[in-house]
C-alpha cells in the first residue's frame, strides 16, 4: 500500500485485528466491568440532549434575534441594573472575552449602553438602553414560555425537582 502523504490513515488501516500489544498497554475488548456502560444512561449525554431540545425551543420561541447568551446577559443587566463588565461576566457565567463580545453585539443592536465608571475610569458600567429596557418585559414572557415548553414532558413535581437538582449541580 502506498502511504505517501496519507501516512496516518495508512497506519490505521494496517492495525491488526484483535488485541494490540504496545509494551505494557493492551488495547482489547472492554472488561466485564465496563460492558454495562451505556451511553443512553450517562448524565453528560442526557444533559446534552436536553440542552439541544431547549436550544431548539429557544430559537423557535424567542421573539427577538438573540442568542441564549445575549438573552441571559440582558436578563442579568435588567435584574442588577448598572454593572461592570467583570461583574456581568460572573453573573451570566461567561469568561472575559465572551462577555466583551456579547456586550459589543448588544450595544450594536442598541440594547445596552456603557458609560465610564465615575469611581474608576478604567472600568465601564453597563446598563440597558431605552430600547433594551422596553424589550425586557417581552423577553421575560418569552423566557417563561420557553421554560414551560422545555419542561412540558415532566409533571409539575418533576419539573420542580429537576430545577432543584440542576441548581445543586451548578
Amino acid at each position: 500500500m502506498d502511504c505517501g502523504k496519507r501516512l496516518q490513515s495508512c497506519r490505521l488501516a494496517q492495525v491488526p485485528a484483535g488485541p494490540v500489544h504496545l509494551g505494557m498497554d493492551t488495547l482489547s475488548k472492554p472488561s466485564d466491568e465496563t460492558e454495562d456502560y451505556r451511553l443512553d444512561d450517562q448524565v453528560g449525554y442526557l444533559l446534552r440532549l436536553a440542552s439541544q431540545r431547549h436550544a431548539g425551543i429557544f430559537q423557535e420561541r424567542i421573539s427577538e434575534r438573540l442568542t441564549p447568551t445575549q438573552f441571559s446577559t440582558l436578563m442579568r443587566v435588567a435584574e442588577h441594573g448598572h454593572v461592570s463588565q467583570n461583574h456581568l461576566g460572573r453573573l451570566a457565567a461567561m469568561d472575559i472575552a465572551t462577555t466583551k463580545g456579547v456586550v459589543d453585539r448588544l450595544k450594536q443592536k442598541g440594547l445596552l449602553i456603557t458609560n465610564p465608571d465615575p469611581n474608576d475610569k478604567r472600568r465601564s458600567i453597563i446598563s440597558l438602553s431605552r430600547d433594551g429596557a422596553q424589550l425586557i418585559h417581552k423577553l421575560r414572557l418569552d423566557g417563561q414560555i420557553i421554560s414551560t415548553q422545555t419542561l412540558s414532558p415532566l409533571k409539575p413535581s418533576e419539573q420542580k425537582k429537576l430545577l432543584e437538582l440542576l441548581k445543586k449541580m451548578s
